[in-house]
């Protein structure tokens, strides 16, 4: 396997950084805050593949948990077009309100359902079936979450779960972090679990992508 040398990776990250960054005003200022104030945001090239995956099974519905100020909301409702909907979940009802907003500015609010509280429970009392669910909440809350989605993702939908890598802190093993041991935990049900084929994209402190199939089909598969 070749490897490259530190200045030529490190050329190679900030192309791909600048190939994948998005061109569109709202998500650009959102970013910009998102420096300012130091706010966690799944970035251009996480969410250029959140929308991918959305628009690759025709998503009409996502299930967001951990929303923030609509950052995740604004790519996936782009992908949902015009009678989709994202379902949007927040503690802080200052971010909601933010994310209302940026939506409205966006001219996509109608394709957004607002939720205030904790993202685990509101989907658990959801009666809906989803076609993409993210996870991106505190990261000793993944088991959990995994587990909340799991009944609620349709077959041939997607799970995506932000921070799976959590900054290499998941291959320390002197890192007994609740939320270190959180994300290891969630990477270990989500690749062992017998209704998700996983894997693990590293962009952006990781992506974990589990598409969910009839376990039928993955007790059949070299995994």
């Amino acid at each position: 396997m070749r490897v490259l040398e530190q200045g030529k990776q490190q050329r190679l990250v900030e192309y791909l950084v600048d190939l994948q960054k998005s061109n569109d005003p709202i998500l650009t200022e959102m970013e910009d805050v998102a420096k300012e104030k130091q706010f966690p945001i799944i970035g251009p090239e996480c969410g250029r593949r959140l929308m991918t995956f959305a628009l690759a099974v025709g998503a009409s519905k996502v299930f967001e948990m951990g929303s923030g100020y609509g950052y995740s909301t604004l790519w996936f409702a782009r992908a949902v077009g015009p009678g989709g909907e994202v379902v949007h979940t927040d503690g802080d009802p200052a971010n909601t309100e933010s994310a209302k907003q940026y939506l409205q500015r966006a001219e996509i609010i109608d394709r957004v359902r607002f939720l205030t509280g904790d993202a685990v429970a509101l989907l658990e009392d959801d009666a809906g079936l989803y076609d993409v669910i993210l996870i991106d909440i505190d990261k000793q809350d993944y088991p959990k979450a995994l587990a909340a989605a799991v009944p609620k993702l349709r077959v041939g939908g997607f799970i995506l779960a932000h921070n799976v890598i959590w900054h290499g802190a998941v291959a320390d093993p002197s890192d007994t972090e609740k939320s270190t041991e959180g994300i290891r935990e969630y990477n270990r049900r989500a690749y062992s679990h017998p209704e998700l084929v996983s894997f693990t994209d590293p962009t952006d402190d990781g992506l974990g992508i589990s598409l969910k199939v009839d376990p039928a089909v993955r007790s059949t598969l070299p995994i």
